[in-house]
């Protein structure tokens, strides 16, 4: 346990429940952005759309796909 926790705790019990509530909400905001941040750092580059094109039978390399669509910017 950090050593504020029974401070944040006192500090909380001496609030009226309206406000409270408000430091509920707070903290589960504050625990959703963070775990959210922690997921993108933990996701990967995916390639799940390799090979995508297959079927269409067009022939044209990476690099010319890449120079295409710096053309389109």
């Amino acid at each position: 346990m950090f050593t504020n926790e029974n401070n944040i705790e006192e500090r909380i019990h001496e609030l009226p429940n309206d406000l409270k509530k408000e430091v509920l909400d707070y903290v589960e905001f504050l625990l959703d952005k963070y775990k959210s941040k922690d997921i993108k750092k933990t996701d990967s580059f995916k390639f799940d759309w390799e090979g995508g094109l297959s079927d269409a039978n067009i022939k044209i390399s990476s690099v010319d796909l890449q120079h295409k669509a710096l053309d389109w910017r």
